[in-house]
């Protein structure tokens, strides 16, 4: 059965927060929210941050980083435990009935990285073109995630000067009304809104969003590397035991579920 994705507390959390510390002491200190509620800043933020990130940034890249902002607030959580217990079943069974008994179940795996691991030890690909061939998708998968992240970097980059331009046109509005002290006055608050949206946006949201955009392609990265490392041993015909030995580092981490516990693996040279 496929894992239902979550919500991501901690994102959605961390946003409510940090806006809600913002406005709450912008309110104590005896200030409104329509201090800052200006729209047209918004737009001179928003709109030449996008600019400038779209004149930066490749199509095909912008389209992928978009698709993936969404997975900091929606998420599939994956157990390394859960995972190992599969491959530690499919490495029993390729220990009795050989590795072509695996045929039939590789085809059905949900798991597009497990399913071609798998296919591709059944179909008795040499091991080490097998590995080179994973660890190359691997790292061509680390390479797209790490251009999706800069774009929000570059975004995190851009917003605050673009802020800062938005109060320079402000002034320059001011500067139309010098007559009129009490309207200057207000006019030189309102033309530094567009600084606070491009100061706030780049680090409550764009930064943010990058850095968890790679804590998610670390954990995937992880993931992958378990399987491979487990679909190796299933290829060299090591004891179930050992391979749960192997596996078991990549799950020490995990608090829910721990591989460890089902069964003390036996020493290296006695499960061999």
């Amino acid at each position: 059965m496929k894992p239902k994705r979550k919500a991501d507390l901690a994102t959605i959390g961390g946003i409510v927060v940090a806006l809600g510390g913002i406005i709450g002491g912008l309110l104590l200190e005896g200030g409104s929210i329509g201090d800052i509620g200006q729209f047209t800043a918004g737009i001179i933020v928003l709109g030449g941050t996008i600019g400038a990130v779209m004149v930066n940034t490749p199509m095909e890249v912008l389209v992928r980083a978009f698709k993936r902002m969404f997975s900091i607030f929606l998420y599939t959580p994956v157990s390394p435990g859960v995972i190992a217990e599969e491959i530690i079943g499919f490495a029993t069974k390729a220990r009795k009935n050989g590795i072509v008994s695996l045929e039939q179940e590789a085809a059905e795996i949900q798991d597009p990285f497990l399913r071609k691991a798998l296919n591709l030890a059944v179909d008795g690909v040499d091991l080490q073109e097998l590995r080179n061939m994973m660890e190359l998708e691997i790292a061509i998968e680390e390479h797209h995630v790490e251009a999706e992240a800069k774009v929000f970097e570059s975004a995190g980059g851009y917003a605050p000067t673009v802020g800062i331009i938005g109060a320079v046109m402000g002034l320059i509005q001011v500067m139309k009304h010098l007559a009129n002290i009490d309207e200057v006055g207000h006019g030189i608050a309102v033309a530094f809104v567009a600084t606070v949206y491009g100061v706030a946006v780049s680090n409550i949201f764009f930064l943010p969003v990058a850095n968890k955009i790679k804590a998610r392609a670390h954990e995937e990265t992880e993931r992958r590397e378990l399987i491979l490392e487990g679909v190796v041993g299933i290829v060299e015909g090591l004891n179930p035991k050992l391979i749960r030995t192997k596996l078991e580092i990549y799950s020490r981490h995990e608090s829910e579920k721990n591989i460890g516990k089902l069964e003390e693996a036996p020493p290296a040279e006695n499960a061999a």
